[in-house]
């Protein structure tokens, strides 16, 4: 076995990396708020999205050949000098998808990949290394666009579903909507996999084409198409847990109404992306639809300093990869060939583990993603909070930390 073909594999298990992470980073995109109303268990609604994840990854291939040929310019660079600049690409992409998993800001993975490219051909080739019309036409008009629409159909949504229904009883209106969610959060899912699955197929598709095992006109091989399938199947059964507890919690307060015009909003928003081609992000729509359900409904609460702090994540993301995708481009092009490669490599495995090691002092899984949002990410652990001092009270008297009886208001 070459160097060469080593180094291919090495940028195909960093991309289907990214898949994985993809695929974990954007669980709540689909599911946050169907897991916060309780129409969907958190385990069934994670294993429910991965499968439609996996049928969805195969139902086009618009959105990879968007990103196989609308980002890098293959005109200016090819062999193994394309090869360096998709891997350091992906690490720069898988870097900033898991800093921003371990502090829960639902970022997007779309154009964390994109800036990890755009910064590695600037690097590697300049300014003329990079596809500057189909990143401006495909890539920053969405985003900007993206939020703004899904906010205003979700809200137009929300009004609607509430007037309409403003004479039925709250618990029939919950229990109806938890069942209409379960078809809406399935049909996000499955546009999820038509959009984001394409897009670690595109970069695969690159990376091939760099090597020469196929040329720039080839169709798609299946077995791309069947492995960035699973890979971001698998991550989203893993289920991103702290991003789906910022969207599902600390965005909105959400109700079953309101959670199914969000995901319904979202489904449609990204299945039209991926008809058209656009390598939308899923994260901007599903973010833009949960904030705007909030503004239809009347009387909702919206915590607009967590909207701002993930506004404030979308402006730098394109940038903030760009940076780490040029470093590790540096990185491994001063130290040379495979030997660069590997040492990047193992860059991004030991920096994935501190990531991971720091995101374990205070969990967030199944058993505490719902619980109240208390100003920020983490739960409060009940069992640290000090007891208060023992006072002379009636038989009745309550434990001050039990939740309230279900017939008082909080």
């Amino acid at each position: 076995m070459n160097a060469e073909l080593i180094v291919l594999l090495v940028v195909v298990v960093t991309a289907l990396g990214f898949d994985f992470t993809n695929g974990f980073h954007d669980t709540g995109n689909a599911m946050a708020t169907s897991i916060a109303t309780g129409a969907l268990r958190p385990k069934v609604a994670v294993a429910l999205s991965a499968t439609l994840n996996l049928v969805g990854a195969f139902l086009s291939v618009e959105v990879a050949a968007t990103v196989a040929k609308g980002v890098v310019n293959l005109g200016s660079v090819s062999g193994d000098a394309l090869l360096l600049i998709v891997f350091a690409g992906l690490v720069g992409g898988i870097i900033w998808n898991l800093a921003t998993w371990l502090f829960g800001i639902p970022s997007s993975s779309s154009h964390a990949l994109f800036g990890g490219l755009i910064g590695a051909a600037i690097a590697g080739i300049g300014m003329n290394g990079v596809e500057w019309s189909g990143v401006l036409s495909k890539v920053i008009v969405p985003a900007i666009l993206a939020p703004v629409v899904a906010s205003l159909v979700a809200a137009c949504g929300t009004w609607v579903i509430y007037r309409i229904t403003s004479g039925v009883r709250e618990d029939t209106k919950e229990s109806g909507f938890r069942l209409g969610q379960i078809g809406s959060a399935s049909l996000v899912s499955l546009a999820h996999g038509t959009n984001d699955a394409q897009k670690t197929m595109g970069v695969i598709f690159l990376a091939l084409v760099a090597h020469g095992t196929i040329t720039a006109d080839s169709e798609m091989p299946f077995w791309v198409k069947l492995s960035c399938a699973i890979a971001i199947a698998l991550g989203t059964y893993l289920g991103g847990w702290r991003v789906i507890r910022t969207l599902g919690k600390g965005l909105v307060e959400i109700a079953a109404p309101q959670g199914m015009a969000a995901e319904a909003s979202s489904a449609a928003i990204i299945l039209t992306s991926s008809h058209l081609g656009l390598p939308l992000s899923t994260t901007h729509v599903a973010t833009g639809s949960i904030l705007g359900t909030g503004i239809g409904r009347r009387g909702a609460e919206v915590r607009w300093g967590v909207a701002g702090r993930m506004a404030v994540a979308w402006l730098i993301t394109l940038p903030s990869a760009a940076l780490v995708g040029a470093i590790c481009w540096g990185a491994a092009h001063l130290i040379g060939g495979l030997p660069g490669v590997l040492v990047v490599f193992t860059i991004l495995l030991a920096l994935a583990g501190v990531m991971y090691l720091r995101s374990r002092r205070q969990p967030i899984d199944p058993s505490n993603v719902n619980a109240d949002w208390a100003g920020g990410l983490e739960p409060a652990d009940v069992a640290a909070i000090p007891a208060p001092p023992a006072v002379p009270a009636p038989a009745t008297l309550t434990n001050p930390l039990a939740q309230p009886p279900s017939n008082v208001k909080a």
